[in-house]
């Protein structure tokens, strides 16, 4: 499976809030990555839409994690964010080839979709984010 760019963008903008203890805001994250902040604002609402994340408008507003670190699954973070997380289609349907009905490769490659999901579903936002201090080194 290679995850999308916005799968890719929303981890990394989990993984940046995690180390903040105030809210932060979407042109803070987009030029620490060197990404367009129309990018980062896009995922940003697909994370709160999501309940991942908490966006607040205004003076003083911003956006936060709207749960601990430790609460958020980054199997779970990659199963919003994709729409197809196939190996290859024929995993998903019983009809995309003509050798579907005994096709030993479609089981295989299902229990790897199945092993994949399962160690990501365990590992959390807490076990992937870097330190602030390495955060603020690359800036």
């Amino acid at each position: 499976m290679k995850l999308t760019t916005q799968t890719d963008y929303a981890l990394r903008t989990l993984m940046f809030l995690a180390t903040r203890s105030s809210r932060a805001n979407v042109r803070d994250i987009a030029t620490l990555f060197g990404i367009s902040v129309n990018h980062v604002a896009k995922v940003v609402n697909l994370l709160a839409r999501e309940g991942y994340i908490l966006s607040t408008r205004g003076v003083g507003g911003g956006i936060e994690l709207a749960k601990p670190a430790e609460e958020i699954s980054v199997g779970q973070v990659v199963a919003a964010m994709e729409t197809d997380m196939h190996l290859l289609s024929c995993v998903g349907s019983d009809d995309s080839c003509v050798i579907h009905s005994f096709c030993k490769l479609k089981g295989v490659l299902a229990e790897a979709e199945r092993v994949q999901r399962e160690y990501l579903d365990g590992v959390t936002l807490a076990d992937v984010v870097p330190t602030r201090r390495q955060l603020n080194r690359v800036q």
